[in-house]
């Protein structure tokens, strides 16, 4: 059970040390009844608006707390973060992203399967003041996606301050099988997220070795751009749609009552059948969505423990590198999340959990075509192999430097390089990939596809895990089976990263292109 004092004795945090960051300010909030109301962003249906969505990147100002000046930050017209978008399979959507921004950007729709010309990469930047115009035709299984920023070497802070959205796909199957789906009310989408702000209250990205290695870690921790936020839900079932948008931070969520929940989604749409946990883990880039019974009237709130880097509690010593927020804070503590407070006078439509969600075949492996190896380097050229996650306590070795940045990371020994492929696998085939993470644990995105985990650690995946994917937290080496039905060019190329915003930006990606 995830009590207040587990929370606190999990980061190894004394209640009276006197913290400053989001555990105390959070508390503070709820006794002055002070608590933001979750922000629940605007809905943006695609047919609604006659098949055409229209984007603007741009600086704004924004208040995380009723206590907190408004603070500069980016989003997708809005101040911070963007719109939830809502497209359905079979529609074709005339999408337009313009950027008001000083900076280069891009919007990259993360999940959505389309072909790489389209897919909003590094490799489709955005000038300041131009607008890019791409056609997405919408074929796929029903799932929480989501878009953000992805510009060569600026994805971490442009995320950090603001520009990511949710994004909704339908074809129909959560309406059949009567699963909560009023949005706003027993469909809630949560965004989460950490932050640093600094003594003068403004927000603080840090791009220092440090977070080069270990990624930017908030010492407040965030949903849908609030501090600590309250959300008025049904005495009923209700359906939370669970997006880590953060740059580095994975999320060991739980309710403070230990009460269960059934996750029935994914990355890539539904599990076969719902998975009841009492915990469960996100990690940056991934989406799970879960079903959570409030019928019996008591609030709850939702809370994750401390993370200590390694994402795996002892994996390989990194948590004593954890760092600290300009408050002394831990930028890894554990914290509330949402509280849920159960209105009786708030009516939702009946909803139901079924035994069974959807048909999944089990994968068959013998498809593949070519089987790869694929390393995830902390620095390239300095042992292959040697401390991969998982190991034991290593300490912190000497990192190379590329000039102009920060350590250095790579993909199978090599620095990432905008103007190489990295692999041409073919298209409509099918390969296995072995991924070894290397010195830390690893959230591993791949565009273009969803993939199968056949094993992690030479295990069977959890159930929760058994359904199709596009990142996937791997402390330990796995197999994936990969499908590559998406046209990716020389020119417009797919990216295979490491979903820590700062890897990515230093280094820890490659890309590939289908034949």
């Amino acid at each position: 059970m995830l009590t207040r004092r587990g929370l606190l004795a999990g980061a190894g945090v004394l209640a009276g040390a006197g913290a400053l960051g989001v555990i105390g300010r959070a508390e503070r909030a709820r006794a002055a009844g002070a608590t933001m109301p979750l922000p629940v962003p605007a809905l943006m249906d695609a047919r609604l608006s006659g098949g055409v969505l229209s984007l603007v990147a741009a600086a704004g100002r924004h208040r995380f707390a009723p206590d907190l000046p408004a603070v500069a930050t980016y989003g997708y017209s809005a101040p911070c973060l963007g719109p939830v978008l809502r497209l359905r399979r079979g529609d074709a959507v005339k999408v337009s992203v313009e950027n008001r921004l000083d900076v280069p950007t891009t919007a990259h729709w993360h999940g959505l399967l389309v072909p790489a010309e389209v897919d909003g990469g590094p490799h489709h930047p955005i000038s300041p003041g131009a607008t890019w115009r791409p056609r997405l035709e919408v074929d796929q299984a029903e799932a929480t996606c989501w878009y953000h920023a992805h510009p060569h070497g600026d994805t971490g802070r442009q995320v950090y301050m603001g520009l990511a959205g949710m994004m909704i796909i339908e074809d129909g199957t959560g309406a059949e099988l009567g699963l909560p789906q009023s949005y706003g009310v027993d469909d809630l989408p949560l965004i989460l997220q950490d932050r640093l702000f600094s003594r003068k209250g403004e927000l603080e990205f840090r791009n220092f070795a440090r977070e080069r290695i270990l990624g930017t870690r908030g010492d407040t921790l965030v949903v849908n751009g609030a501090i600590s936020p309250t959300a008025r839900v049904p005495a009923a079932r209700v359906r939370l749609r669970l997006l880590n948008g953060a740059n580095a931070r994975n999320f060991h969520l739980g309710f403070d009552d230990g009460r269960a929940f059934n996750v029935i989604a994914s990355d890539g749409g539904y599990l076969p059948a719902p998975v009841p946990m009492q915990a469960l883990t996100i990690s940056p880039g991934e989406r799970f969505e879960i079903v959570v019974d409030f019928s019996d009237g008591r609030d709850a709130v939702l809370a994750t423990t401390g993370d200590p880097v390694t994402g795996e509690a002892g994996s390989n010593g990194l948590g004593v590198l954890t760092g600290r927020g300009p408050t002394g804070t831990p930028t890894n503590g554990p914290g509330a999340l949402v509280t849920f407070r159960v209105d009786p006078s708030l009516a939702a439509p009946p909803s139901r959990l079924p035994d069974r969600l959807v048909p999944i075949a089990a994968p068959d492996a013998s498809r593949a075509v070519e089987r790869r190896t694929v390393t995830l380097d902390m620095w390239p050229g300095q042992g292959g192999r040697v401390g991969a996650a998982g190991g034991g306590s290593i300490g912190l070795p000497r990192a190379p430097r590329v000039p102009g940045s920060g350590p250095a990371m790579g993909m199978n020994g090599q620095f990432h390089d905008m103007h190489r492929i990295d692999f041409a696998p073919k298209l409509g085939s099918s390969e296995i990939w072995e991924v070894f993470p290397v010195l830390m644990p690893h959230p591993f995105h791949v565009h273009g596809v969803f993939f199968r985990v056949l094993s992690i650690g030479g295990a069977p995946p959890p159930d929760h895990l058994a359904a199709e994917k596009d990142t996937v937290l791997l402390g330990q080496p796995a197999e994936l089976l990969l499908r590559f039905n998406q046209h990716a060019t020389e020119a417009h190329p797919f990216m295979v990263h490491c979903h820590i915003l700062d890897h990515e930006d230093g280094g820890l990606m490659g890309q590939y292109m289908t034949t």
